[in-house]
């Protein structure tokens, strides 16, 4: 792998971290995994179920927030929350570059094994 490609893996690994460990929490991955519906929701609709309070989910959804995996839409006096999927079809897309190098460093390593 060539110094530039490498440095560019590190860069996305740095942009991406912040994703990662914002879906790294069970409480956001269910988060996510209620706005994928495609529906906005509102916290009381996230929170129904959760055995959380509100308060606790839009610490959550702060979270999700910063890192742009949802976004609030003002209607009334209430948020409703929707999924932005662009921040984890990036992540999909750097994971499938790190599978791709790990298979080309692992064919690399059985043909070096087959060798000796």
């Amino acid at each position: 792998m060539s110094r530039r490609s490498r440095s560019g893996v590190a860069a996305k690994r740095r942009t991406h971290a912040p994703v990662f460990a914002a879906l790294g929490d069970e409480t956001r991955l269910s988060l996510v995994a209620k706005l994928c519906a495609g529906q906005p929701r509102s916290i009381s609709q996230l929170t129904r179920g959760s055995g959380l309070t509100r308060q606790a989910i839009s610490k959550h959804l702060r979270v999700l927030e910063r890192v742009a995996i949802v976004h609030s839409v003002h209607m009334g006096r209430e948020s409703l929350f929707e999924l932005n999927p662009e921040p984890i079809e990036e992540i999909k897309q750097y994971l499938d570059l790190v599978s791709e190098q790990w298979g080309r460093a692992l064919a690399r390593l059985k043909s070096f094994v087959e060798r000796n």
